[in-house]
């Protein structure tokens, strides 16, 4: 039931978006946060390794999923 919570939550502020492309980018990253939230993962350190390193990223992003990535990635990945 409380899974369902946020998919409402998520519909009621998707009325004050300006444009499409940025309901779709709110989208994105409310599923990324709620994905680090079920795998233990810090959401802030996970978005802030994937903004640090975008050319591996794009290299292997299947490592760079949530449930594929670790916090001891995550702190070698930042520094």
């Amino acid at each position: 039931m409380r899974a369902l919570k946020l998919v409402v939550l998520g519909r009621k502020n998707s009325l004050f978006y300006k444009t499409e492309h940025g309901a779709a980018i709110g989208d994105l990253l409310m599923s990324l946060i709620e994905s680090c939230g079920l795998n233990g993962v810090s959401a802030w350190d996970y978005l802030l390794a994937v903004a640090s390193n975008p050319e591996s990223v794009r290299g292997d992003p299947q490592a760079w999923l949530p449930w594929n990535y670790t916090a001891q990635e995550c702190e070698r990945k930042v520094a």
